[in-house]
């Protein structure tokens, strides 16, 4: 049967959009998820219009091929990996911006599109598209709305699914549908739109996204660093933010580990600051911005940092943050990083990063930490050394009792990283029989024949 599906792919599609070499196939297979499980997929399709991926879904709609939809690949939880037999179809070559309207406040592109694309293209028009995820060089516009990415200024301004008004996609047997909007506002039926962010490809695949702007450019940051002793610290710090009713445009966290990591890769100095650096940003003009800088530098003090400084030197600042962008490849460097990606109440941070080093220490394993701090979304970095089979099965308990520990707290099991294939059995611990048969229905309902990513999110862990 295989040879007849990829017949059949070669007929319906253009010249060149079909790979179904092992090797150029290979490339595809999966993601950046550390240990998650992927398969050997049967070809690969790059399609360059909505067109071509109707045609692909229709034959393998036909066939019972499963279809597995792609971005950038720098997923992290295996939410883009093969299956054997599959068809994996890249959106690589459709990264067109097709429209930027500043009036309208609202952009349009092919879900191809680099993130920082996008944004650089809409400041030419005066405008500004916040969600940043730490791989905004990389990766997608389609991954970022795949997973309902967030990013480093989401604690103000929100996430992937605040910013998507509408979409294109093709579900079903290859049905191509239009969901959600254009306008400021709008009603009409279910927001079927806002359901297929985060959906990671499972109920279609998106082959356009309209994008709601925020007018202007974004007003200067001014930045505050805070050093600390441990990370409960810096967690006390984060929750006394939440507290005081601070809204910074950006509160991250990076401990030791990751600023050691980045230092041996780009030498660039910044282990000597202290053992847990806050960095923290307010874009709010004037003396409202000048007082909401004071009150996050009384917020870090009160809470035992070692010492706090505004930044007054740009350069200084943008590398500091530079440095939290690195963080996560500095750590691959190392060995096989497993990560994390749980969220807590902002009140529990300092409780969960305690929790996060119990399980190192319990477990033996080395865990480096990165966070949105302020909003609570925690990415600790299992690192293990390669080949070491005894640390790998370490890795994955500790990795358990991080999952477990965050859904005790009344957290979840997953902020922006997806379900995938890495986080199934804590999505089963999170969600109720109940609403796990409520997702199933919906899923049965818009992929009736069963290829879109199947075994991800909810599939048996």
């Amino acid at each position: 049967m295989s040879d007849r599906v990829t017949a059949e792919l070669a007929a319906r599609l253009p010249a060149g959009a079909l790979l179904t070499d092992p090797d150029s196939v290979a490339r595809y297979a999966h993601d950046d998820a550390e240990w998650a499980p992927f398969g050997k997929p049967l070809a690969v399709v790059r399609p360059t219009r909505t067109e071509d991926v109707a045609a692909v879904v229709r034959v393998c709609a036909e066939a019972g091929v499963p279809v597995v939809g792609r971005g950038a690949g720098t997923g992290l939880s295996g939410g883009a990996n093969a299956v054997d037999g599959c068809v994996v179809v890249s959106f690589e070559a459709m990264n067109a911006i097709l429209e930027i309207n500043p009036r309208e406040q609202l952009a349009v592109v092919q879900p191809g599109v680099v993130n920082d694309d996008l944004r650089a293209a809409c400041r030419e028009h005066g405008a500004w598209y916040p969600p940043d995820p730490a791989s905004s060089p990389w990766s997608t516009i389609g991954g970022n709305v795949s997973t309902n990415a967030g990013g480093v200024c989401c604690v103000k301004y929100g996430v992937t699914r605040d910013y998507v008004l509408g979409l294109q996609a093709v579900v079903g047997g290859g049905d191509v549908v239009r969901l959600g909007r254009r306008t400021a506002k709008g009603v009409a039926g279910y927001d079927l739109c806002g359901l297929f962010v985060g959906s990671e490809g499972t109920l279609g695949l998106v082959t356009e996204i309209t994008v709601k702007l925020l007018p202007g450019l974004r007003a200067p940051e001014r930045t505050v660093v805070g050093s600390f002793d441990s990370l409960a610290e810096a967690g006390e710090a984060v929750a006394a933010v939440a507290a005081g009713g601070v809204v910074p445009s950006a509160l991250e966290l990076l401990d030791k580990h990751c600023l050691e990591a980045v230092d041996a890769w780009k030498n660039m100095g910044l282990s000597a600051e202290g053992n847990v650096l806050l960095l923290g940003r307010s874009d709010t003009p004037g003396e409202a911005g000048e007082q909401e800088v004071d009150a996050l530098l009384r917020c870090f003090d009160e809470a035992g940092a070692t010492w706090s400084a505004r930044s007054t030197d740009q350069h200084e600042a943008d590398a500091l943050f530079a440095a939290r962008r690195l963080a996560y490849p500095a750590l691959e460097r190392l060995g096989p990083v497993l990560t994390e990606d749980v969220c807590v109440p902002r009140a529990d941070v300092p409780e969960m990063l305690r929790r996060i080093e119990e399980a190192a220490r319990r477990h033996d394993t080395h865990i480096a930490n990165i966070a949105h701090a302020g909003d609570g979304n925690l990415h600790p970095l299992i690192i293990t050394p390669p080949g070491d089979d005894a640390a790998r099965q370490r890795a994955q308990r500790a990795f358990d009792d991080i999952v477990d520990d965050a859904l005790s707290l009344g957290g979840t099991v997953t902020g922006e990283h997806g379900v995938g294939l890495l986080k199934r059995k804590g999505l089963h611990a999170e969600l109720s029989p109940e609403v796990v048969a409520m997702h199933h229905a919906v899923k049965n309902a818009l992929d009736p024949h069963g290829i879109f990513n199947p075994g991800k999110v909810f599939g048996t862990p």
